[in-house]
């Protein structure tokens, strides 16, 4: 059984509470990626939320809000769901799959991000096509509120 720690990828970038929305979007834009993480602080790089593509369409665009004047901390994701590197990957791809989650972050055990996970990087360091496509199609799949 693979490890979360062989197929993450690691130290990845990540943003502040208090930076503004317009810089994680463009973070986002030039490191071509879907999320970024949000740490505490640069020191100790405490995972406190992750702002999403899908938190800028929601609570940025479609709510009229200023990407210039809001703050990270105001759209992020809170609760995070996590996994270790030393877990099981299939534990992470179950969390992944149960939470309808495209990317998990990875988190030591002081919750610092070391980490993230994305369905990219499933299909293309884990040689299980069967098991990318049904967390794909999990993941991807209305479920009943």
């Amino acid at each position: 059984m693979r490890k979360c720690s062989e197929v993450m990828t690691k130290n990845p970038v990540y943003g502040l509470p208090g930076d503004r929305v317009a810089k994680i979007a463009q973070l986002m834009q030039r490191t071509d990626i879907g999320s970024v993480p949000i740490v505490e602080d640069e020191q100790s790089k405490r995972l406190v939320g992750i702002v999403t593509d899908r938190d800028l369409a929601v609570k940025m665009v479609a709510e009229g809000r200023d990407l210039k004047t809001s703050r990270a901390e105001e759209v992020m994701s809170r609760g995070v769901v996590t996994c270790r590197a030393e877990d099981d990957l299939e534990k992470a791809l179950e969390a992944m799959s149960r939470n309808q989650l495209r990317r998990i972050p990875v988190v030591d055990d002081n919750g610092r991000i070391v980490g993230i996970i994305a369905q990219a990087d499933v299909a293309t360091r884990v040689n299980r096509s069967e098991a990318t496509a049904a967390m794909v199609k999990e993941i991807s799949q209305a479920h009943p509120k």
